[in-house]
């Protein structure tokens, strides 16, 4: 055991695996595309089925349907025999999936799903196989040999499976149009889903929150103002209320290392003019990348004609999970 060669074991899984991905591309023809169009053309679901290690491959070929604008979801073939037949209908169509393609559970439920005029595409390493033969449209998914030394344990052929379920899915989502927006509303509750449906507008501050004070204000005024908004900022703006300049926690300590009276300084005098801006309708994930170039911990949304209309801060962003 402590001479056994684990990076080397490592390497050869990963580079089997690798090639056995890379032959998938030769395969794909017009039965991929058939496969596809009955996907697409589905009125009802689409209802995935395996066995054993295919069927933890098969739930996850589901549930990325299932987010990418397919309906889908997993049945257990063994389930399926006692009753869980009755979830699928005749206008769904059926993805079994079967290394050998002769795996009893789910030819026992393939005869009855084909009398109800159910679709089934097949995913098998064997193209001869029973499977095969029933299915309309069969992708091989085989492989020369498993990463499993002793050429048992599913390995390189899941790997497969996975990456033509895959490409299933990519294909079906660009051909059904399948937008960013479309998968935020999918993932509302992760992490990719706030980053792609927080707006500017959802996170900012507003109103009486947002720390304001007008140019000919003295510094001592902004920093209360500051103090009592709590965004380490504020904005500094002329007589109609647009944003001529920003006062942050910075620029103090920059102005106080140049010995200026807080309490007869003029605001206008030491403020930085010009400061980068945003508006409310931008994705707030968006102004992560402008916030790291400029190296600024905080910015106003402003309006057409540069009226402030919100301020937000980084730990906003944390706080929304966008950052």
């Amino acid at each position: 055991m402590p001479d056994f060669d684990f990076l080397m074991s490592a390497r050869n899984v990963l580079t089997l695996e690798a090639q056995a991905v890379s032959r998938l591309a030769a395969r794909i023809g017009p039965d991929f595309e058939t496969a596809c169009r009955l996907l697409l053309e589905c009125r009802g679901r689409v209802v995935v089925v395996g066995m054993g290690k295919s069927g933890h491959i098969g739930g996850k070929i589901a549930a990325s349907l299932a987010s990418t604008g397919t309906p889908s979801f997993f049945v257990h073939p063994g389930e399926a025999s006692h009753g869980d037949l009755g979830m699928i209908t005749p206008d769904d169509v059926v993805i079994a999936i079967s290394n050998s393609g002769e795996t009893p559970e789910i030819l026992t439920i393939v005869p009855i799903v084909k009398r109800m005029g159910v679709k089934l595409v097949a995913l098998t390493g064997r193209t001869d196989s029973s499977l095969a033969h029933l299915a309309d449209v069969c992708l091989d998914v085989s492989v020369e040999q498993e990463a499993c030394p002793y050429n048992l344990a599913p390995t390189a052929s899941t790997t497969t499976t996975l990456a033509m379920g895959d490409a299933l899915v990519v294909a079906t989502l660009k051909a059904r149009g399948f937008t960013r927006s479309d998968f935020a509303r999918s993932h509302p509750g992760g992490t990719l889903g706030r980053r792609l449906l927080l707006y500017v507008r959802d996170v900012m501050h507003a109103g009486e929150r947002v720390p304001t004070v007008h140019e000919d204000e003295s510094l001592r005024d902004a920093l209360i103002e500051m103090s009592s908004k709590g965004l380490g900022m504020t904005g500094v703006v002329d007589a109609q209320q647009r944003l001529v300049g920003i006062f942050t926690d910075g620029d103090l300590r920059r102005t106080l290392g140049r010995s200026v009276d807080v309490y007869d300084c003029r605001i206008g005098d030491v403020m930085t003019r010009n400061p980068k801006t945003t508006a409310e309708d931008v994705l707030a994930a968006e102004l992560i990348k402008v916030m790291q170039t400029h190296s600024i911990n905080g910015i106003f949304a402003v309006d057409a004609e540069r009226r402030v209309v919100g301020a937000l801060n980084t730990l906003d962003l944390i706080r929304a999970g966008i950052l």
